[in-house]
């Protein structure tokens, strides 16, 4: 495929807001997660939480969208100078020509679980400040988005779980390619919610303590929050410091919430990513694994791995700083690949002390220093939906 430079990107998670946050405590090993402290989850559990989200409401024209999802993509929106690579792809391309394309699992749920607690008692009836088209409604946070920049080209929604925001990446390529758009604004946004905190806890997925992806007594899951954007173009000379070279997508649909044990669907997704990318497995240096800390998904992850790189590609999972921030787990462990190979560094799988002898793939525990020109991102969501994300250096 033709590869697409990143031009610009832009995180806000539970380790601050704007790309250097994130770099900074990957860099440190300094994670975000924290005992649960949400409104309403009474949980013994660690979370990703953003700081300021209750006191940063969407200003002016936009305050329709206020809600808690809309508010953590505004951060992210604004941050990183973001909004200005956006203005110049305006100047570029003209508005017509740039297409939206976010991910999201749950998108503004918090305001309809509010709506439901102050319905009136006799009839049933929601409040009218509920706004479902704004806020819970999934294509609010690409509306949003399009709205703030005064983009006006084609515009989607992804949600498929887990990897939401990781096949964003394919479907904006798959709209440049075909000629619809010049450039994309691709990302994901997922916030804390009572239906998610809950409803992991009641599948017995959520952990007591810190996750810790690849250990031999990993017991689940911890969950975040989080928005990151990049804005995607036809690479074009500039020697960008990275591009998207290829991705791979697969539904494997062995089971509602479980992957297939052998990893079947997983490594379908990796093996088609090369191939879009022109790769070898030798040629990537370093797998950021999906990684959720989860017996079933460790194990069944690890499987596709070695059956496609065998036991020496070095690779890490990040969820041990940020929770895994599901419909926005695939932009921002994607982001982080992205800063792994401008930074020439892997993150160590943080709070991993034992890695279990099942599990064969060459996990790193500690930060390396490492020249990487090629990296392979994984998002394995509910019901099989798969994907997998190829980032290098240009040649």
């Amino acid at each position: 495929m033709s590869p697409l430079q990143v031009t610009a990107y832009t995180l806000v998670n539970a380790l601050g807001t704007g790309v250097q946050a994130s770099l900074r405590a990957l860099q440190d090993r300094l994670g975000g997660l924290r005992p649960c402290d949400f409104d309403g989850a009474q949980l013994d559990t660690w979370i990703g939480r953003v700081e300021g989200m209750e006191q940063t409401p969407i200003p002016g024209q936009l305050a329709e969208f206020d809600c808690r999802n809309n508010r953590l993509a505004y951060m992210g929106l604004i941050q990183d100078g973001f909004s200005q690579r956006i203005a110049e792809a305006h100047t570029r391309y003209g508005a017509n020509r740039i297409g939206v394309f976010i991910g999201t699992s749950t998108s503004g749920i918090q305001e309809t679980e509010r709506a439901y607690c102050q319905r009136d008692p006799e009839t049933g009836t929601l409040p009218e400040s509920y706004r479902y088209r704004y806020t819970h409604n999934l294509f609010s946070v690409a509306a949003f988005t399009r709205r703030l920049f005064g983009i006006l080209g084609p515009a989607q929604s992804v949600s498929t779980a887990c990897s939401s925001s990781a096949k964003v990446f394919a479907s904006a390529h798959r709209h440049i390619t075909a000629g619809l758009c010049d450039a994309a604004v691709v990302g994901g946004v997922d916030s804390l919610c009572l239906t998610t905190l809950c409803g992991f806890n009641s599948l017995e997925l959520v952990s007591s303590r810190p996750c810790r992806p690849w250990d031999a007594r990993r017991d689940g899951i911890s969950i975040g929050e989080a928005a990151g954007f990049a804005l995607l173009e036809r690479a074009n000379g500039d020697s960008p410091a990275v591009a998207l070279l290829g991705y791979g997508e697969s539904v494997d649909a062995f089971h509602m919430s479980s992957p297939h044990p052998e990893g079947l669907g997983a490594k379908l997704s990796i093996e088609r990513a090369l191939r879009s990318a022109g790769l070898c497995p030798e040629d990537i240096d370093y797998i950021n694994l999906h990684g959720t800390a989860t017996p079933t998904n460790d194990s069944s992850e690890d499987r596709a791995v070695v059956s496609v790189f065998g036991k020496k590609t070095p690779c890490s999972a990040t969820k041990g700083w940020t929770g895994h921030c599901l419909g926005a787990a695939g932009i921002v462990e994607a982001l982080f690949t992205c800063l792994a190979i401008e930074h020439g560094f892997i993150p160590g799988t943080l709070n991993t002390e034992a890695p279990d002898p099942a599990l064969s793939a060459a996990i790193a525990l500690g930060n390396r220093v490492s020249a990487i020109k090629r990296a392979l991102s994984n998002s394995f969501g509910f019901g099989g939906n798969n994907c997998s994300l190829v980032f290098g250096r240009l040649d």
